[in-house]
């Protein structure tokens, strides 16, 4: 992926977290699979002033491997509200779930965009619960997409 955006080459080679256990190639690999955006909240890295980083959907602490089949590329504020869980409380029925896993499931499956764009919405058990624990709709984050529609430059298509 190349391109020029304001004047700047962009490779599609991004600066990531440092890690002392993912490799560099594996990291690259994950935000190469997820076109440099976040798996969960579909922020984009070359949007985004943060690095960001790999995570392990289910964590090195619950048993789960450094493999690319359990590693997703998310931004800062939802790997960190995310730290170690795997299930959620969703906020309508109050059950408790496991969270949204962009290796078995598919995004729009779960989720949807409200009709301005600036909302991720749940659309099931899953997604809502995902929302909640992630903070997927923090006011900054809702404003900054709500002037990136404006811009066109949300939201992602399906495919991404």
């Amino acid at each position: 992926m190349t391109a020029l955006r304001c004047g700047a080459l962009v490779t599609g080679i991004v600066t990531m977290a440092p890690s002392a256990y993912i490799p560099r190639h594996l990291r690259q690999l994950v935000a190469e699979r997820a076109t440099f955006r976040c798996e969960y909240c579909k922020l984009q890295q070359e949007l985004c002033p943060e690095t960001f980083e790999v995570d392990h959907i289910i964590p090195r602490a619950m048993g789960g491997q450094t493999a690319l089949d359990n590693l997703c590329y998310a931004c800062p504020v939802c790997n960190n509200a995310k730290r170690s869980h795997i299930t959620g409380q969703d906020p309508q029925t109050g059950r408790r779930v496991r969270l949204f896993n962009p290796r078995q499931q598919r995004w729009y499956r779960h989720f949807r965009w409200s009709d301005d764009c600036g909302y991720a919405l749940g659309k099931t058990v899953v997604g809502r619960a995902t929302v909640e624990a992630l903070a997927m709709n923090r006011p900054r984050i809702v404003h900054i997409r709500l002037l990136w529609a404006a811009m066109g430059l949300h939201p992602p298509s399906e495919g991404s």
